[in-house]
């Protein structure tokens, strides 16, 4: 890593002072509702300089286009904030959509959660000769919905593919039957999350031997 400093949130100096917007003045980020509207009713903010929200791109255009069509197209959609995939691209990839374990019990309480997760091999390590047990898989389910995923970790191979399509079925509502249901395509990274079957709450082991 040679430089990693973030973003700043350059919001002081542009009058908002002036009509009475609010900002965390720690960090220049400005608070708003689950409308985007900050304490100024007329005043709309979207974007990096949210408070607690992503700085990612394609939440803040998903925000934009859904925060237009509230105030001049009739509707009534509010952009979801916890459902996003996003992907670290380091040479192994993490990526992520819904809440992190940590969140999901502070929200919901640990008792109301299982949580499924297991390592795994990719087929093409086995050439290579690489470990068994570097790659890592995990869902969150709410266990007073329907075993419903609220959180879908994974650490390996191409895990933004991985994440983006489980992203939509996420959307649609997805729980830990269906994925059960759904037939894997072997030999995938993605199919792991069709038969995981131990529970971080059993204990059990998740190490791996082999495919």
């Amino acid at each position: 890593v040679l430089i990693a400093i973030g973003r700043d949130a350059c919001t002081r100096n542009i009058g908002l002072q002036t009509i009475g917007v609010k900002i965390n003045e720690k960090n220049g980020k400005i608070p708003v509702n689950d409308e985007e509207q900050t304490n100024v009713p007329y005043v709309y903010a979207i974007g990096d300089i949210l408070e607690g929200k992503l700085e990612l791109t394609p939440v803040a255009i998903q925000a934009g286009r859904l925060l237009a069509r509230r105030l001049y197209g009739g509707s009534s959609r509010k952009c979801d904030y916890i459902n996003v995939p996003t992907t670290v691209f380091t040479p192994l990839e993490y990526g992520s959509c819904g809440y992190p374990e940590e969140k999901a019990i502070a929200e919901y309480g640990e008792q109301n959660l299982e949580v499924y997760h297991t390592l795994f091999w990719p087929l093409e390590w086995t050439v290579p000769g690489r470990d068994n047990n570097t790659c890592y898989a995990k869902i969150i389910c709410n266990k007073q919905d329907n075993n419903r995923v609220i959180g879908l970790h994974v650490l390996g191979p191409n895990a933004g593919e991985v994440t983006q399509g489980f992203a939509a079925a996420i959307k649609c509502g997805l729980t830990k039957e269906l994925l059960d249901e759904t037939i894997g395509i072997h030999p995938t990274c993605a199919e792991v999350f069709t038969t995981m079957d131990i529970t971080k709450s059993s204990g059990q082991d998740i190490t791996q031997k082999g495919c």
